[in-house]
């Protein structure tokens, strides 16, 4: 059985209820023919002036006639609540899921609680889930080291991470791709660059950002919503409750850039990329992390193309010769 997700949720549940659980974004944003899926959503009457992402997860929806899909409708894309609302209308059953407002570990527990009930699955059942995607979490953690080291790229640290919201639908499968693929990156020389760079905010719609940053001697080293994906502080806490409770993307952006600034400094980075959807909330957020980090940061802004536009390619070369300046050494 499938089942779709807007966005990362406790899969542990739905794995443990024994699902394939499969990423709508992933979907969209892997398909050649990506600009099909926002077609087909605007087709049925979604507007132009909504997030691409929210259109393209309709349309992944509805072409691969996925029947069951968990939308997150708290914590997440502020749009989710009317796209839900429009799947049901297509007959796509709707499990709802919230990452609560209040952010305490007695509410994240509640909202975990409820979403376990729903599948009607045990809280063992549960952990032992757990404790098997621990393995490839371990397994990301361990290409997250190495991208500062320099052997593994930006784009590896972003696509193997943000792989694990869903597992690519085959935890078994995937979790021996990432032990491939940490044994082949250990054994790569360092392509050390001048500049160590950090990604902030919702994943890019364009992927070849970070191929091209490192054409001018500079290296994508910390994706911030990626490592979020996947649970880089899985070993340090005791169950799916503290799982999530740590997990901070759904939260506030105060709680967000605790860990950003802690991130920068123990990654020593030169500057910071901060990305943004258009037509998202979340753009606004760039107002206040400009004014709180110590770093230069240059914002960026996604539309429908999968790929950098020559305006976005010429500030961000800028911004690099900026901080290449700044450096000075």
């Amino acid at each position: 059985m499938k089942i779709g997700i807007t966005t990362t949720v406790p899969i542990e549940v739905l794995y443990a209820a024994g699902y394939q659980v499969v990423d709508l974004n992933n979907i969209f944003i892997s398909s050649k023919d990506y600009l099909r899926y926002i077609e087909i959503a605007e087709r049925d009457g979604f507007p132009k002036s909504l997030c691409a992402w929210i259109k393209g997860i309709y349309g992944a929806c509805i072409e691969n006639n996925i029947k069951e899909v968990v939308g997150v409708i708290e914590g997440d894309c502020s749009n989710t609540k009317a796209l839900v609302e429009v799947l049901k209308s297509k007959g796509i059953k709707i499990y709802p899921f919230s990452y609560p407002t209040k952010h305490t570990l007695d509410e994240v527990k509640k909202s975990i609680d409820d979403f376990i009930n729903q599948f009607n699955v045990s809280k063992q059942e549960v952990e032992r889930v757990r404790n098997k995607l621990n393995i490839g979490r371990k397994l990301a953690k361990e290409i997250d080291r190495l991208t500062v080291e320099f052997k593994a790229t930006g784009f590896e640290n972003h696509l193997y991470q943000i792989s694990l919201s869903d597992f690519n639908g085959d935890v078994d499968g995937f979790i021996n791709i990432l032990k491939q693929k940490v044994e082949e990156i250990k054994n790569r020389k360092p392509k050390v660059k001048k500049l160590k760079l950090a990604y902030i905010g919702v994943p890019p719609m364009t992927g070849d950002l970070y191929d091209f940053v490192e054409g001018f001697d500079a290296q994508i080293i910390y994706n911030e919503v990626q490592r979020e994906f996947a649970f880089p502080r899985f070993d340090m806490v005791k169950d799916i409750y503290e799982q999530y409770y740590y997990y901070t993307y759904p939260y506030s952006l105060q709680y967000r850039l605790e860990e950003i600034k802690k991130q920068l400094k123990e990654r020593d980075i030169d500057g910071v990329i901060h990305y943004t959807q258009a037509f998202c909330y979340r753009a606004i957020d760039d107002i206040i992390i400009k004014s709180q980090l110590e770093v230069p940061v240059l914002n960026i802004e996604g539309d429908k193309l999968n790929c950098l536009d020559a305006r976005t390619k010429i500030r961000i070369e800028a911004f690099l010769d900026m901080l290449k300046d700044l450096k000075g050494d």
